[in-house]
This record gives structure tokens, C-alpha cells and sequence, in this order.
């Protein structure tokens, strides 16, 4: 209880406990190199997981003739009905697949994609296994929502993906989340994993979440998508990444028949709908493939640079980079604690990097995740001012 200023006691007001979750860690590392920045100092952005570059032209050209022409009020609660073709399009053109428009939910963003994913198909109580190292997003959202999280530790010896071998250690589950291609270690599931863990989901009757968010930015090998095997997965997506987005919020759903509904009244009283100009916005997206191509082929460029660079510098222990824009590396010889070595660089060197613990919060002390999103011209000036920095270091160190 407090005191107000005429003296009359006033009862303290009660916080939910579903906000007792971890933060983001690498908003603050965002925070950092924004007032080192303002400072005059330059910073090479290795930490921001988003694309370096606009919406492309034809996303542009169509937004700014929805807002000269449309009313742009509230679109149906699962998406305008040609953005919804057009999505079923893409399944067919990208993947081979068929998934009619009345499975696909348009949301706000990927973000709002897992949080009706997860009420729609989770009890508080429920047991869903999430692989670690992952996005913290969807731990938090569950644990926000009473879920039980089940981490499954992942690492070099099954390329940092889940297994059917690994899941029958956890114990019972109500469900699991995948992510390929994976943030933050950029690892895949290849088609016969894919395949394998979905033989066991059905057969364990485990509901499968599959976090696709980075299609289309792969590496040699095309991702497969959870829909082509099993109409009953959940596939979660966005125009955030490969579509290069992200302030756009607009992701969407490819759902099982029977969860239409009940992610349509969950998303009229949650979200009433998404963005009508980012929807708009989306449609014009799909008519810029040679522009979006070209970022794929830089993220391929810079992905390179850092993979030869880094181990010139001492850091040898990556996963491996099959999809996304990351690299995760291991980097305990240099320091015990990532997010300290993380504030060194970009206090010394300038350079910006977000430190593992966002992603596991066992292991994630031991490593960095580089995002190559960014300038080329970042990407080399990182490598290079690593290797000098490394040539300086005691010899020990760097064993």
C-alpha cells in the first residue's frame, strides 16, 4: 500500500505473473549501438536479424495506390480474399503443393501468427517441446499463455535441429515447434528429418507448429515446407524476411480445416484484422521476384565473407549456415560469457552482435549470433577488425 500526496492510503494494483517473462536481449544490444551512434561513432550492425533493405518496388507501388484509391478500412479477420489466392498460389508455384485459400489465415505479422497458433491449440498446462538454441518468442509467448515449455536441448551432432530420436526423451507432449530454416543457427531440416518428425508426431499425436519465417533464404537446398507432408501441421509464415517487410507486420497461417474457425474468432477479438494497406502492400510484393532475388544473392555474398573470415580470427565452431541470414558460433575460448564479449566489441571495435543468451538460456553464454541482413561493406569491416583484434589476443586464448 502507498500514499497518495493528500494522504489517503491507496492499495497497490496487481501485475499479471504472464508478464514475467525474459526480455529480448537483443533490444538492448540495438539500444547500445544507437547511442554509440549518436555519439558520432561508427557501428557495424551484425546484430539486427532483419533485412537491410526497403519493401520492394512493386510492395511500394501497390501500397501507394491503396492509399490514393482504397477506403482501406477493416479487411476480413483472415485476410483480404485475393491475398489469400495469391498465398495459395505461392504453394503451388514455390512448393509443388496444393493448400486452397480457406486454410490460409492472414495475420499481424509471424508474431501474431504464433499467438493465435497457440491459443487455438493449447490448454494451459499443456506440454510443448521447443528446441533450444531458438527464438525466445516462442517461449515467452507460451509461457505468457500458462504452457508448460519443454526445451530440447540441440546441438552439433544433430545440426542443431530436433530429431525423432531426440523427442522420445522429453517425455509426453501436446505439442512442437520447428523452425527451418532455424534463428539463430540458420540450420534446415532436410526433407527425409522433415518427414521422420512428422511420422512421429502422428504417431505420439503431437500437434506440429512449423516456423518457415525464412523460405526462400536458403543456401544450395530449397526448404521443404510441413504442408506438402501432413495437412494437419501448422505452418507459420511472413512477408517479413525473404519479402523484406518487416515493419509491415503481415505474416500468415496455413491451417488444418478444422482450425479455421476457431483462428478467425480468436483474430476478430484479438487483431480484428491485419493491416488492409500492408495486405495491399503484399500482393505487389509477389510481382518483384528479380529485386528479392538480388538480396538473397548479397545475404549469399556476406554469408560467404563470414565463413572464411571467421575462423581467421579464431572462431572455428559455427553450425552449419544452410538458411537465414545467421551464423552461430561458439566463441567460450574467448570468454566465458557471450553477452560481456558482445559489449566488448562494440565498445573496442564497433562492432554489434547479439549475444547467445537470447536464444538458450543454458548454453547461450557460449555463443554470438552474427546476422549478415546488413551492408557487404559491414560484413568485411566486422572480419577485418576481428582479425586484428584476434592477432592481439594472448595465444591462449584463442586454444
Amino acid at each position: 500500500m502507498r500514499v497518495s500526496a493528500g494522504h489517503t492510503p491507496v492499495m497497490a494494483l496487481k501485475t499479471s505473473s504472464r508478464t514475467d517473462i525474459a526480455p529480448f536481449y537483443v533490444m538492448e544490444v540495438m539500444r547500445a549501438a544507437a547511442e554509440r551512434e549518436t555519439s558520432g561513432s561508427e557501428v557495424l550492425h551484425l546484430e539486427v536479424g532483419q533485412p537491410s533493405t526497403p519493401a520492394p518496388e512493386g510492395a511500394r507501388k501497390r501500397a501507394i495506390d491503396a492509399i490514393q484509391n482504397e477506403i482501406l478500412g477493416y479487411t476480413s479477420a483472415l485476410g483480404m480474399d485475393s491475398l489469400r489466392e495469391r498465398l495459395s498460389l505461392h504453394y503451388r508455384d514455390w512448393y509443388g503443393t496444393e493448400v486452397g485459400p480457406e486454410r490460409i489465415a492472414v495475420t499481424l505479422g509471424a508474431s501474431g501468427a504464433f499467438t493465435l497458433a497457440f491459443l487455438a491449440c493449447f490448454e494451459a498446462g499443456d506440454r510443448v517441446a521447443v528446441p533450444t538454441p531458438g527464438y525466445p518468442c516462442y517461449r515467452n509467448t507460451l509461457k505468457a499463455l500458462g504452457v508448460d515449455v519443454v526445451d530440447v536441448p540441440v546441438g552439433y551432432e544433430s545440426r542443431f535441429q530436433p530429431s525423432a530420436q531426440i523427442l522420445e526423451s522429453v517425455g509426453p507432449i501436446d505439442g512442437l515447434v520447428v523452425a527451418s530454416p532455424s534463428n539463430p543457427t540458420g540450420t534446415m531440416l532436410l526433407p527425409g528429418e522433415l518427414k521422420d518428425l512428422i511420422r512421429w508426431c502422428k504417431a505420439h499425436g503431437v500437434r506440429l507448429v512449423s516456423d518457415e519465417i525464412y523460405h526462400g533464404i536458403t543456401y544450395g537446398t530449397s526448404a521443404p515446407t510441413a504442408v506438402a507432408e501432413w495437412d494437419e501441421a501448422i505452418v507459420v509464415n511472413s512477408f517479413s524476411k525473404y519479402f523484406s517487410m518487416t515493419g509491415w507486420r503481415l505474416g500468415w497461417l496455413v491451417l488444418p480445416l478444422d482450425l479455421v474457425s476457431p483462428v478467425e474468432r480468436l483474430a476478430q477479438n484479438a487483431f480484428i484484422a491485419a493491416a488492409s494497406v500492408s495486405q495491399h502492400a503484399a500482393l505487389g510484393a509477389f510481382e518483384s521476384h528479380s529485386e528479392l532475388e538480388a538480396n538473397i544473392e548479397r545475404y549469399g555474398v556476406n554469408r560467404s565473407i563470414l565463413l572464411e573470415g571467421l575462423p581467421q580470427a579464431g572462431i572455428t565452431q559455427l553450425a552449419p549456415a544452410d538458411g537465414a541470414f545467421y551464423i552461430w558460433a561458439q566463441v567460450d575460448h574467448l570468454c566465458d560469457d557471450s553477452q560481456r564479449l558482445a559489449q566488448e566489441w562494440l565498445e573496442d571495435l564497433g562492432i554489434a552482435v547479439t549475444p547467445g543468451i537470447d536464444f538458450d538460456p543454458d548454453q547461450g553464454h557460449r555463443f554470438i549470433r552474427f546476422s549478415f541482413a546488413g551492408s557487404t561493406h559491414d560484413v568485411q569491416e566486422t572480419v577485418h577488425k576481428l582479425v586484428n583484434w584476434a592477432a592481439e589476443l594472448p595465444a591462449e586464448r584463442l586454444d
